[in-house]
């Protein structure tokens, strides 16, 4: 059977790599994003074990389930290494086993080992056929794992102190998703604000990871609920989607109450707690500052004009509550956040596959982007500092439309080399003049200024790792 092996050097000891892998969220933090997976079940790493992961969407999906054995934590005492093992039970593979290793190097250093040997279906013939294909997205793969595990791993250790619990708002969003893996696989404890309450009484059968009820529609959430958990933290993400559909009044009014009411009602209820949260890091974003031209936007910079930076103006004063009770209160202002999984690379990566990447207008429009991975990372350093007010979340450098495109076109190696005449984008209405012409070059002084480091601070760097180009640094 064919055989791939990857390594990585990790400055971190066995054992904390080994229990990386054990806590929630780990093995949600490596599905890589270019790829139509997600995660249905992940029972942990232990013997019998299983994850069942779906492959792509509709009725043609896959399921890919293994299951666990050869489980040996013999690094926790620093005497050997650790590993643990999955087979495929049912899947895309003729046959799949992955060996997971952990060895120890140093006090503080460890090697992760990734040994998997597989076998294609109809092999050899599909072995002679599209052999050197299924070993490529294997290597893109793990290359990808290997990133986000170091990455992932460095930023938990610059925590100091005992892990927090954590609420989440928006949890099942882009950001929330991702964040929820992040922080679990940090070990801290992740508490979800669900609208639903059996979403609520399942993901609370779950020791892992707890879940609340909360409604900012109907004004409700469970208080007692919250003054049980006592949570160090709350992440607060929720409000109506955005993009993908023109803006009636209808929308619009779903847009500016889900922000407002919602933020309202959190932060009344986290004010009216007998313990409260350490940090409140509530969500705004780049539109607060409007239309900037070639402007830098900072911190310090005054709001916009236009229907986003008057919700953006609501969005943050509805934290005052929270904020006049002590509770240290950051506004988060997120700019265009990059991943093939959501927001706007969902749109733009396919219309660039099919040859179609063109900019909006003359191109010459600031994009305050900034990939998914550094928001992750952002709100953890905003977590564990002192940082309170407006914070931009963007990369240090935004890029003009003409620039993202062809950074996109490079990444995907694809022509971009047209602009859309602006008439046609405002054709698409409101959404389509706030997010596609209007300039917005905002820059993340404050963030900076802390000491936070983005760990993709340029396009190409971001979009090489999130569609999987990047080579393994280490191999």
């Amino acid at each position: 059977m064919p055989r791939l092996t990857t390594r990585s050097p990790l400055p971190v000891s066995a054992a904390e790599l080994f229990a990386w892998h054990e806590r929630p969220g780990a093995f949600a933090r490596l599905s890589p994003p270019w790829q139509d997976v997600s995660l249905e079940r992940f029972d942990g790493i232990r013997p019998g074990d299983r994850a069942v992961i779906r492959l792509g969407l509709g009725p043609a999906a896959l399921r890919w389930t293994a299951e666990h054995f050869g489980y040996d934590d013999g690094c926790r005492d620093g005497s050997d290494g650790c590993a643990f093992h999955d087979v495929q039970v049912a899947g895309p593979f003729a046959a799949w086993e992955h060996a997971h290793r952990m060895l120890p190097e140093g006090p503080e250093t460890s090697t992760l080992e990734d040994d998997v040997r597989y076998e294609l279906p109809l092999a050899p013939v599909s072995t002679a056929l599209g052999g050197s294909i299924a070993r490529g997205q294997l290597e893109r793969m793990f290359a990808y794992r290997h990133r986000v595990t170091r990455e992932d791993l460095a930023r938990h250790a610059q925590w100091d102190g005992e892990p927090w619990t954590i609420a989440v708002t928006g949890s099942s969003g882009l950001i929330g998703e991702a964040l929820c893996a992040f922080l679990g696989g940090g070990g801290h404890r992740v508490v979800r604000l669900v609208r639903s309450r059996e979403a609520a009484s399942r993901w609370d059968r779950n020791d892992r990871e707890r879940a609340l009820y909360w409604n900012p529609d109907a004004g409700e959430i469970d208080v007692d609920g919250l003054a049980a958990l006592a949570p160090d933290a709350v992440v607060h993400l929720a409000g109506e989607p955005v993009f993908g559909v023109l803006w009636s009044n209808a929308k619009k009014r779903a847009i500016w109450e889900s922000r407002t009411k919602g933020t309202l009602l959190l932060s009344r209820a986290l004010a009216a707690l007998p313990t409260r949260p350490k940090v409140l890091l509530s969500a705004s974003a780049s539109g607060y500052y409007g239309d900037t031209g070639a402007e830098p936007a900072t911190e310090a910079s005054p709001a916009g004009d236009g229907f986003l930076a008057e919700v953006c103006q609501a969005w943050e004063a509805s934290t005052r509550d929270a904020e006049a009770a002590g509770i240290r209160t950051a506004h988060l202002r997120i700019g265009l956040v990059l991943s093939p999984a959501g927001g706007i690379l969902a749109t733009l990566g396919p219309a660039t596959r099919l040859g179609l990447g063109a900019w909006p207008g003359d191109g010459s429009a600031f994009w305050p982007w900034i990939a998914l991975d550094d928001v992750l990372y952002a709100v953890h350093h905003a977590l564990r500092s002192d940082l309170a007010g407006p914070i931009n979340l963007s990369a240090p450098a935004p890029s003009t439309a003409r620039a993202t495109m062809k950074a996109l076109g490079r990444t995907l190696h694809r022509p971009a080399f047209m602009g859309v005449p602006a008439p046609l984008v405002r054709l698409g209405g409101e959404p389509a003049r706030d997010f596609a012409l209007k300039s917005m070059r905002m820059v993340p002084q404050r963030l900076r200024a802390s000491g936070f480091a983005h760990a993709y601070p340029t396009l190409d760097a971001a979009l090489s790792h999130l569609y999987g180009t990047a080579p393994h640094p280490f191999a």
